[in-house]
């Protein structure tokens, strides 16, 4: 792990367990094993740290949640991966890092991020376009579709690893089709 991923990796772990208005500088060195002023070889101070962590996990977000869904040959299909990738993300992430309010807390550019976030996600939103296009989908706003299709994924996967409800591959799917019915014309 290179030092600016380690210093990313130990911002978020302690941005998790102590809250993002109580973390320093100092103990996100500590957190990462470096010397303090390594810190600032990669940031200007804590507010452009926790500007690029909210890039550097978005990326990662991305990454994973897209993954394979070109290679779907139906929208419908496109969905389900993307769906799966964003339940599979969640459950394999430590419960302990960042919770979806602390990123959504995380400073940025409002403007630039919203363009970053489109161009990360751009197949993710390309799906919800084409689908919308097509007459497959409602003809919804993206984050509308985007929200009432995915974020169901998110919450149930919070709920799984926190032991609240446990679900099967026949409730994964159901979930999933459950979904793709409230987002789809009937």
């Amino acid at each position: 792990m290179d030092k600016r991923t380690q210093i990313f990796a130990a911002t978020e772990q302690l941005i998790a367990t102590v809250g993002l208005d109580k973390v320093s500088m100092q103990q996100v060195a500590t957190q990462a094993h470096v010397a303090a002023g390594t810190i600032y070889r990669y940031f200007k101070d804590k507010d452009d740290l926790l500007r690029q962590l909210s890039s550097h996990l978005m990326m990662q977000c991305a990454t994973h949640i897209q993954q394979g869904v070109k290679d779907e040959p139906t929208l419908k299909r496109q969905f389900e991966r993307l769906w799966r990738n964003t339940w599979t993300m969640m459950l394999h992430r430590d419960h302990l890092l960042l919770s979806r309010d602390q990123f959504d807390a995380l400073p940025r550019d409002d403007q630039s991020h919203t363009q970053q976030e489109r161009e990360a996600f751009s197949d993710l939103y390309r799906v919800f376009q084409e689908g919308k296009q097509q007459g497959v989908l409602k003809p919804l706003d993206d984050e509308v579709l985007i929200t009432l299709g995915l974020e169901p994924a998110f919450c149930l996967a919070r709920k799984q690893v926190r032991g609240v409800i446990t679900l099967n591959d026949d409730a994964i799917a159901d979930a999933i089709h459950a979904c793709w019915d409230a987002i789809s014309l009937h």
